[in-house]
């Protein structure tokens, strides 16, 4: 396969990969894009590889940069701007999880910590059945968000480590 093609199908990949982590397509084709550049990109080489219009380069690049996933570069003497994307996938994958878990899971076990306390007779079947639901919920919740805080904190190859030995 010629690096032309498996540039784009890296990118079209990616961007399907993208959709289920949470990140529209386009996005996440950005950001593969960014990631196998040697050299930082401009929004004008972005728009021309991806075919892609300028606005929609400008607001997934400002989304990639509050994920942490991309920088802006300034080259001395360009005044147009440049971006670039982490290199290294573990720090891609920790950025990732820790924007998930921000996003996602700590609002998610803020709200069960609400319908926890629900009003009334606690023996009554249906509040003990919603409460129970809720706590089993929680705590699966918060079992993940500590293993999560393990990985994000983890060392590369403490964590693969670690894995290989648990499947072993």
């Amino acid at each position: 396969m010629k690096l032309s093609e498996a540039k784009k199908q890296f990118i079209s990949s990616w961007g399907a990969f993208g959709t289920h982590w949470g990140i529209n397509k386009t996005m996440a084709q950005i950001h593969a894009l960014l990631m196998i550049s040697p050299d930082p990109l401009t929004q004008d080489d972005l728009m021309e590889q991806l075919s892609i219009s300028r606005g929609n380069v400008n607001m997934n690049i400002r989304d990639l940069i509050n994920w942490g996933l991309v920088d802006r570069v300034i080259i001395p003497g360009e005044r147009k701007e440049y971006f670039t994307a982490e290199k290294d996938i573990w720090k891609v994958a920790t950025q990732i999880i820790k924007e998930r878990k921000k996003r996602e899971l700590e609002p998610m076990l803020k709200l069960l910590d609400q319908l926890e306390d629900v009003d009334g007779d606690k023996k009554d079947k249906n509040i003990k059945q919603f409460v129970d639901t809720v706590s089993g919920i929680k705590k699966f919740g918060q079992q993940a968000d500590k293993m999560l805080q393990v990985m994000v904190k983890a060392d590369e190859n403490w964590f693969v480590g670690a894995l290989v030995k648990f499947f072993k």
